[in-house]
């Protein structure tokens, strides 16, 4: 089975090019594929007839035991006649309909195999989650066929109508779903059948929820308005989706789960006045309408509802006769929309006012026509008329409200006749004062498609009886109501059945003559002028989008304060009801181990009271730089080197990060009085959190009822052959976990750290060669008030200026020659970009010294960190943090030559080796990321054991590397780069002499 949906996915693929080289005969080949899973069916016949079934299971989501789980029995395979059948005539009809030179043929042909093949998945699927997956599958892909005159407004709003009403109903069914699945204990549905849960009331609100969901899908009572509205539709689309698939969904699982279900409260109700009601007023609403495609429509909307009544009803011979007569609604209500659509593309219209001798000039058509509507309105030999006798006598030996019922849809029976027979007048009739429609020459090929179908109707209205047994093997999971079951068959007797039958058709007829007499001029606008389920509709549309507004204006405000506050009164609104509801509570309050931490506490209070009070922007940053490395020691003392070493590495970037966005922000914090009630009111929003996570953070540790987590872990650890549990715990027990961290780190500081980049970051990075004879970091002239910042130029082969300090220029004047001074500005790089007033010459040469011994610490914290504290990620931040130093102690261009290479190549190399470390695990291993070890003797080393997470730790360590490097790139070298733009675009450049001048004088240069 899963062939033949991976057949229909690879055809959809292959269709546009398809169509780009054969055209609109495209949809021949491409109908092959339905039409291959007809056959299909057809082998498994013998052995869904003999009562047994067809099978196939494979794993999907092991972890959570889904499975891809599929299954053949009567109703499934019957709607696979329906769905592929229907399927390959329509695609063969789309090769007549369309030209050449549609738009988007191409994707109007690979969605419609697709929705064909999800189509078939959905009758096929013998798991609740796989069904609904396929069921929205349907939902979107309709979404587009709909849509697929875009240009066209009545298009994308129907598309939209459908989508918006199906996928809420498709919502509503996956949590009834889970419901039933859960209370079941399985979400296999043919075991569901097989042992219905008790029907509680939590299996009462999932049943309510699956109808919910079948009846927006089958576009019943309130939800009937989406159907009419997809006639904007191509016509193929109309045939295929709202008369033979789409709509037959809802149909097919009351059908399914009627056989379970159809005792509990609320399902016979809900079908039957939802149903009966739905065939009344989409049968009158098909008697109003002019357009032949509207006509149909709602004649469709009314034949979903007679075919749920019958579905869900409850008993074994209505289910039978519900069956048969969904067999025959899809082979008739195709044709006619077929048909429909060769009228439109001959006349230009489908007004019936204006359509006038269209059955003389093409006869063969109005023939097709006839049968298809003879079997609609129960003409005796043709299907739908045995699906509806049979429907008569089972309900009439039913109990009252089945005789109700039948009165109910004797009458809408009545009424399907009458629009039948409008039907066939409007589009076919020579009409009195109306002149003769000019139509094209018939086309044979385009007929054969509705004929095929019509003809269908009359086949298997005569040869019922072959199907009975197939039919039949389904009806009787349905309980039955009479001893003696009842039979499909093209002439049952005579009887009363037979006599309601001619009463309905001939009562039809007799509606259609006398609307025929009074004439369509006379006729009352369909338009509606009352009050509407659609309207009920846009009212809720418009009110949605207009509490959206509301909303978003008041919690959209674009403050980052206000979204935190609104968080943090919601989460102290949650912890105060869970504090509340938690009484009494077991609680042993420990305030410290040491004296230590309690004077750490105190510290970490302090500072963060001050830093509420500072008014300088800076000192709140290093005053919450105490408190966080205050929570470093804290780690520390408490026995968790692991945490300290990443808090103490964290806490440094951060600190360094923020000072440098400070150079584009105030140095105070501005404020007004009204800003100043509103900060008192962050501050008691912020006291009262505290004191509330706080409060929990106790309490929690007094309700522990099971054995804690982290000796769980340590047991694991040591079955994962490291003695660090916190580095084994995120490269090993929980690498899914380390790994969705990494994707989130990585977009994260992507995100943040483009948005200051004026220019493309694909640029490379900035080198020493590319300061040469461009004006650079800029100098501070103390001749002027105020030191006022200017541009300094300084080229690697001008002589220093005399501001330079002495040890620089003995270093660039002592003896040794020009090759000493070159040596001496390559291992200082800032001689060469800096002013001189802004370089710390030990800085730099500390940094120099220090910097290769840092990046052999970090790669030592990596390799220990299974064993030891360290890991990737601490690593990381240690050789992050070198990088740092080195832009901090000469600049961009230090960074440049530290390292020379992109920082997304590194964050991509890290993602790849640690991905591919997963993925190594399913290749060589059981699953995804599973673990592994190498052991090896070293010479003189010693052995040494390499595990495969020490490798994912690798990719954990060049991607937090890239991260640092982009974000010091961001917020260091790109602010550098924008604020030497900015001077000197604002200022002249000052003039330099020329290579043989000598150097100016400080007074000089001053002045």
């Amino acid at each position: 089975m899963i062939g033949i949906l991976i057949a229909h996915g690879l055809a959809a693929l292959l269709a546009p090019e398809l169509v780009k080289r054969l055209g609109r005969r495209a949809f021949l080949p491409l109908a092959l594929v339905p039409a291959a899973a007809v056959v299909w069916a057809v082998w498994h016949t013998g052995t869904v007839n003999g009562g047994g079934t067809v099978t196939e299971v494979h794993p999907w989501v092991p972890t959570l035991e889904m499975e891809l789980a599929f299954r053949l029995d009567a109703l499934s395979l019957l709607m696979t006649f329906v769905a592929a059948g229907v399927g390959a005539v329509v695609l063969a009809y789309c090769a007549r309909y369309f030209s050449d030179d549609e738009d988007a043929l191409g994707r109007f042909a690979a969605v419609l195999v697709a929705f064909a093949g999800a189509m078939l998945g959905l009758v096929l699927s013998d798991d609740l989650l796989l069904l609904y997956v396929f069921w929205e599958l349907t939902t979107v892909l309709s979404f587009l066929l709909v849509g697929h005159q875009s240009d066209r407004a009545s298009a994308r709003r129907a598309a939209m109508d459908a989508l918006i009403v199906t996928t809420f109903g498709g919502l509503a069914m996956l949590v009834g779903a889970v419901i039933i699945g859960e209370a079941a204990g399985t979400y296999r549905i043919s075991e569901i059948l097989a042992q219905p849960p008790e029907a509680t009331v939590a299996v009462s609100v999932g049943v309510a929820l699956l109808l919910l969901g079948a009846l927006t899908k089958s576009a019943l009572v309130p939800f009937h308005f989406w159907l009419p509205g997809a006639m904007a539709a191509p016509t193929p689309v109309s045939a295929y989706l709202h008369a033979a698939a789409m709509v037959k969904a809802g149909v097919f699982l009351v059908a399914l789960l009627a056989p379970a279900f159809a005792t509990v409260a609320p399902w016979r109700e809900t079908v039957l006045v939802l149903g009966l009601l739905t065939m009344l007023i989409g049968a009158f609403r098909a008697l109003r309408q002019f357009d032949l495609k509207l006509l149909l429509a709602y004649g469709t909307v009314s034949q979903l509802g007679l075919l749920v009544v019958l579905v869900g009803q409850g008993s074994r011979d209505v289910a039978l006769a519900g069956v048969g007569l969904l067999l025959a609604h899809a082979l008739y209500k195709s044709a006619l929309f077929l048909v429909v659509g060769i009228i439109d593309k001959a006349t230009g219209t489908r007004d019936l006012r204006v359509l006038s001798g269209i059955g003389r000039a093409r006869p063969r058509l109005a023939v097709i026509a006839a049968l298809a509507a003879a079997s609609m309105a129960g003409v005796p030999l043709f299907a739908g008329f045995a699906a509806k006798e049979t429907a008569f006598d089972a309900l009439l030996h039913g109990d009252t409200i089945d005789v109700l019922t039948l009165v109910t849809i004797v009458i809408g029976v009545a009424l399907t006749a009458a629009y039948a027979a409008r039907f066939v007048w409007g589009a076919f009739a020579d009409k009195p004062g109306v002149p003769n429609r000019r139509c094209r020459t018939a086309d044979a090929r385009f007929e054969a498609a509705p004929g095929v179908l019509a003809v269908g109707g009359l086949v298997l209205g005569v040869g019922f009886a072959q199907l009975d047994h197939l039919i039949g093997v389904y009806a009787d999971t349905v309980p039955a109501a009479l001893d003696e079951p009842l039979h499909l068959a093209a002439w049952h007797g005579f009887g009363l059945p037979l006599l309601l039958s001619l009463v309905a058709l001939f009562g039809g007829l007799a509606i259609a003559w006398i609307q025929i007499r009074r004439g369509v001029e006379n006729e009352v606008n369909p338009r509606h002028h009352g009050y509407e389920s659609r309207d009920a509709y846009v009212s809720t549309i418009r009110f949605t989008e207009l509490l959206s507004l509301r909303a978003a204006r008041v919690t959209q405000s674009g403050s980052l304060p206000v979204y935190l506050m609104t968080i943090l009164i919601v989460l102290a609104t949650a912890l105060t009801t869970a504090v509340i509801v938690g009484i009494p509570w077991d609680v042993q309050i420990h305030v410290w181990d040491t004296p230590p931490n309690a004077l750490i506490g105190a510290l970490v209070v302090v500072s963060a009271f001050l830093t509420l009070q500072a008014r300088r922007r800076l000192k709140a940053v290093l005053l919450s730089g105490v408190i966080g490395y205050s929570i470093a020691v804290l780690f520390a003392l408490q026995g968790a080197p692991d945490l300290a070493l990443t808090q103490f590495l964290v806490e440094t970037v951060t600190l360094v990060v923020v000072v440098l966005v400070l150079r584009r922000l105030p140095t105070h914090f501005t404020g007004t009085v009204s800003q100043r009630g509103r900060r008192r009111l962050h501050v008691v929003i912020g006291i009262t959190v505290g004191a509330l996570m706080a409060l929990v953070t106790v309490l929690a540790g007094g309700a522990r009822e099971s054995v804690p987590v982290s000796e769980l872990m340590a047991a694991a650890s040591v079955l994962a052959g490291g003695d660090n549990i916190v580095n084994v715990t995120l490269v090993d027990l929980r690498a899914w976990d380390t790994m969705g961290e990494l994707a989130v780190l990585v977009v994260a500081a992507t995100g943040v750290t483009s948005l200051l980049f004026l220019r493309r970051r694909t640029r490379s990075m900035p080198r020493l060669h590319d300061a040469d004879g461009r004006p650079r970091v800029w100098r501070i002239d103390p001749g002027r008030d105020g030191a006022v910042e200017h541009p300094h130029r300084d080229e690697p082969d001008v002589p220093a200026t005399v501001d330079a300090p002495p040890l620089l220029t003995v270093a660039r004047t002592d003896a040794g020659g020009a090759g000493s001074a070159r040596r001496a500005r390559s291992w200082l790089i800032a001689e060469n970009t800096l002013a001189p007033e802004r370089r710390s010459i030990m800085f730099e040469v500390v940094v120099r010294l220090i910097f290769h011994a840092i990046l052999v610490v970090s790669v030592y914290l990596l390799i220990i960190g299974h064993d030891l504290p360290g890991g990737g990620f601490a690593a990381g931040m240690v050789a992050g943090l070198a990088l740092i130093v080195r832009y901090l102690a000469g600049g961009r261009y230090e960074l440049g030559e530290a390292a020379p290479v992109a920082a997304g190549l590194l964050i991509g190399l890290g993602l790849v080796i640690a991905t591919g470390t997963g993925l190594a695990g399913a290749i060589f291993g059981d699953a995804v990321l599973q673990g592994g070890k190498v052991h090896l003797d070293i010479p003189l080393l010693g052995p040494l054991n390499l595990y495969s997470s020490t490798l994912f730790d690798v990719g954990v360590y060049l991607v937090v590397v890239g991260v640092v490097l982009d974000v010091v790139r961001s917020f260091g070298s790109e602010i550098d780069r924008q604020v030497d733009e900015e001077t000197h675009t604002a200022r002249p450049t000052v003039p330099t002499a020329p290579a043989a001048a000598p150097p100016t004088t400080p007074q000089e240069d001053r002045s």
